[in-house]
């Protein structure tokens, strides 16, 4: 009898329990709120241990490090960010990054919005496959 793979859900279950600490809680807080903003959002595990969650494409990703828990936002660069979230990755042309310490105090309104908005942009924006076929047709 072959045991069956875990789903991703239960991946990210599994990890949030194996942190055990403040990350593993602010890990298991941000999943809660980008399913609240997001319903129908769908759970991944890529890149050998990385949660991701995706609606139209990826939303942004959670990677846990030892002074902070990371949600990189892939297409961040094309969201506004009123409230200030982003924290890392700024110089970058695409992504934009939200990185968490222990001492940190979530904005749940503004991190909803922004999760909001990353799908929306990801239902709306062009494949990028299509915007690249264009450009080398454009160029040639």
């Amino acid at each position: 009898m072959t045991k069956t793979a875990d789903t991703p859900s239960q991946l990210i279950d599994a990890r949030i329990k194996e942190l055990a600490d403040w990350r593993g809680e602010t890990l298991a807080r941000v999943r809660a709120l980008i399913k609240q903003a997001v319903p129908g959002v769908v759970e991944a595990w890529k890149w050998r241990g990385v949660p991701v969650w995706e609606h139209h494409g990826i939303i942004c990703t959670g990677e846990s490090y030892k002074t902070a828990v990371k949600f990189t936002f892939f297409r961040g660069a094309g969201l506004d960010d009123p409230s200030g979230l982003f924290t890392s990755s700024l110089d970058g042309n695409v992504r934009r990054a939200i990185d968490i310490h222990e001492s940190d105090t979530i904005d749940e309104r503004a991190l909803k919005a922004l999760v909001k908005a990353a799908a929306t942009l990801n239902a709306t924006a062009k494949p990028w496959r299509a915007l690249a076929a264009r450009k080398k047709r454009k160029n040639a």
